[in-house]
């Protein structure tokens, strides 16, 4: 039998590779509309970090939940906010220029 360990790494490499192909193989057209979906997928995680981060302290292991909660929260946060930089950014380059 296969060590579970084993198992998830290989299937942690393979998300790896697959991961890397997908991105790569997008054209510049469609990066914004995938830009925004990522925005609102980073929603739904935050979403779920708040619900862990109110996590209560009084079992086992509930500060970890808390911590592990409010760490993804800034993460998703910071995630969300730079998507909407990068996709205004990229919808800047496609209105026309204003002539002088």
């Amino acid at each position: 039998m296969v060590d579970p360990f084993v198992f998830y790494l290989a299937i942690f490499v393979l998300a790896i590779f697959v991961g890397y192909y997908v991105v790569w193989s997008v054209t510049p057209a469609l990066h914004t509309p995938l830009m925004a979906v990522t925005n609102a997928i980073s929603s739904v995680i935050i979403v779920g970090a708040l619900i862990a981060a109110a996590a209560s302290a009084q079992a086992d292991g509930g500060w970890i939940a808390k911590g592990a909660g409010g760490l993804a929260a800034a993460l998703a946060a910071v995630n969300i906010f730079g998507g909407f930089l990068v996709t205004q950014r990229m919808l800047a380059m496609y209105k026309k220029k204003e002539k002088k």
